[in-house]
């Protein structure tokens, strides 16, 4: 099981530059990272984790920086959690990704989402009640970009024609019903349901939860639609983000089949990040036990 990292990189933390260079020589996985356009002061949404943090305002952009991590590393994955997908013009956004993908050697997984702040989604021109939709819709016109030949799409948000556009993304198109699937690796955040599971088989590679409550529950469920979707199950990825492990969590995510977990830094300066680091390099190292091991309630 693979072990990356993710903070809230802003203007005041550690740089881009030196955390890419720091995990890499670690042996850590992947870089993710996080995405807020802008924080509109009049607020109505309450953050989901209570108070809303104030990094959420100093965010760099994460192609930008992960650009500059891509070109100080060459294993380390780079990854966005998440990209705001309704809130940017695909077109554009295909462009971004393929080239960003494509300049790391196709090390790029695109983590995305539906938001939860409705005042900046608003100020993108996003609807609220259909945001769910219009990401559907926008990745369907990504995908027709990212594919091998010339590809048109007409949605209800959006379309595309018939287009030469290179460069495509490095990773092999992956089989479902519907046809091939073009792209990167890509990550669908949010909670556990039936209808995230059914839109992650049609159009993603896997689940990006927060955290890893309830997964000997849910992830049968998330297979289950998988199969049904016609996709291959070695093709499913699984990564929990935010995750503060412990030897029993890493035990158990392993026992479940998860690929990945994804630990939280602090938004600091570089003294601070480089001792969080020292603080998890136990678990990047770790040895698993052959088929997990009992865990307590202590544990999750």
């Amino acid at each position: 099981m693979r072990v990356a990292a993710t903070l809230y990189l802003t203007d005041r933390t550690i740089t881009p530059v030196r955390l890419a260079r720091e995990l890499e020589q670690r042996g850590f996985a992947a870089l993710y990272l996080p995405e807020h356009s802008h924080i509109p002061v009049s607020r109505e949404t309450p953050y989901p984790g209570g108070e809303l943090p104030p990094e959420c305002a100093r965010m760099l952009n994460p192609f930008v920086a992960l650009a500059q991590a891509a070109a100080v590393t060459d294993r380390l994955g780079l990854g966005t959690n998440i990209t705001l997908v309704g809130q940017h013009d695909p077109i554009d956004l295909a462009k971004q990704i393929a080239t960003l993908d494509h300049l790391s050697g196709g090390r790029f997984t695109l983590g995305i989402g539906y938001g939860w702040n409705r005042e900046e989604a608003a100020d993108h021109g996003v609807e609220w009640r259909t945001r769910r939709a219009l990401v559907r819709d926008r990745m369907a016109v990504m995908r027709a970009l990212w594919a091998d030949e010339p590809t048109s799409y007409e949605g209800e948000f959006g379309s595309v024609r018939a287009s030469e556009v290179h460069p495509k993304p490095v990773r092999a198109p992956r089989a479902r019903k519907e046809g091939p699937l073009y792209g990167p690796r890509t990550l669908v955040g949010g909670a556990a349901g039936p209808k995230q599971f059914a839109q992650i088989a049609e159009y993603a590679d896997g689940w990006l939860p927060i955290g890893g409550g309830g997964l000997r529950e849910t992830l049968p469920a998330l297979r289950a639609a998988w199969t049904e979707a016609g996709r291959d199950p070695g093709d499913l990825y699984v990564a929990l983000s935010a995750v503060e492990p412990t030897e029993g969590k890493l035990a158990h995510y392993e026992e479940l089949g998860v690929d990945e977990v994804v630990v939280q830094l602090p938004a600091r300066g570089e003294a601070e990040v480089l001792r969080a680091l020292d603080g998890f390099q136990r678990y990047v190292h770790r040895t698993p036990a052959p088929g997990g091991r009992s865990v307590t309630s202590t544990d999750l």
